[in-house]
């Protein structure tokens, strides 16, 4: 079925924002390592049907060792970190904060391909930082400790992210997205499954974290990343990663309208200095016709 890009930019951004909510909710009872190795374990049953069917599960033949470390990085790692951070940060906080990842992307780029940054891209960075910085000021008043760390875990994640693009950029070029992605869920699995056996609660698990968990490997990993590709073809990689921009829009609206979380103004400050330097980083904004 045919729809409209744009449309389907927005369900995204909708989707990938919502997945900050679910972070908050299933994170505290399953812990990070749990919620993350069943989010990867659901996603890849959803992806692998896919792949087949598509017939693109060859193109990993050969490239496997490149595809776990990818794994490591764009998936087991940052989601970890993720999970660590919504147990603190809000989900409205956490989806700002994420928005960092082309930052990071231009940033090691410089760093192992020593690509000259232009000068929109170091304001960019400065510009990011102070967001990043704005954003986190008020909620440091009370017990400043208690957010150092998920904020730390969030931008090491979000570094995750930048450095797992370049190196499939350097190693896995030639690659599908859509068997990219369904081997680093994998890849993932393999390695935080077992490893989640020695983080089970001792508690019951709510409902609502069942569900929580559920949809996010269903919806917010599986279908999103189909969902992503499909972006892609029709309106090319720079267009389809304007998601990016939106998504700390629905991080915020979901986490006020169901989990009550304030928005302050120094929330919509920082958020939107964040967003402002990555547009410079990336050069989204400062484009010459």
């Amino acid at each position: 079925m045919k729809t409209n890009p744009l449309i389907e930019l927005v369900i995204l951004a909708a989707i990938w924002g919502a997945s900050f909510l679910f972070m908050r909710i299933a994170s505290p009872e399953f812990g990070p390592v749990l919620l993350m190795a069943l989010r990867t374990l659901i996603a890849s049953l959803v992806l692998l049907p896919v792949l087949f069917l598509k017939k693109q599960h060859k193109a990993l033949h050969g490239k496997y060792q490149e595809i776990f470390i990818v794994g490591m990085f764009n998936t087991a790692i940052p989601f970890v970190l993720f999970g660590y951070a919504t147990l603190t940060l809000s989900a409205g906080v956490t989806s700002v904060l994420n928005a960092t990842t082309p930052m990071f992307g231009v940033l090691v780029a410089f760093l192992w391909f020593k690509e000259k940054p232009k000068r929109n891209n170091v304001l960019g960075l400065v510009v990011g930082f102070i967001g990043v910085y704005l954003l986190m000021s008020d909620k440091s008043t009370d017990n400043a400790s208690s957010i150092i760390l998920p904020t730390i875990a969030v931008l090491l994640a979000t570094f995750c992210y930048g450095f797992a693009a370049n190196l499939t950029k350097a190693k896995l070029s030639g690659i599908g997205s859509l068997a990219l992605a369904t081997g680093s869920q994998v890849s993932a699995t393999l390695v935080l499954l077992p490893l989640s056996l020695c983080f089970l609660p001792d508690q019951p698990i709510s409902n609502d974290a069942i569900y929580a968990v559920i949809v996010l490997g269903v919806v917010c990993t599986g279908f999103a990343y189909i969902l992503f590709f499909r972006l892609i073809a029709a309106m090319g990689p720079n267009n389809a990663i304007t998601v990016t921009y939106l998504i700390p829009v629905f991080g915020i609206l979901w986490g006020t309208m169901f989990l009550q979380e304030s928005i302050t103004t120094m929330t919509i400050v920082g958020s939107l200095t964040i967003l402002f330097g990555v547009g410079l980083t990336t050069g989204v904004i400062g484009k010459r016709k």
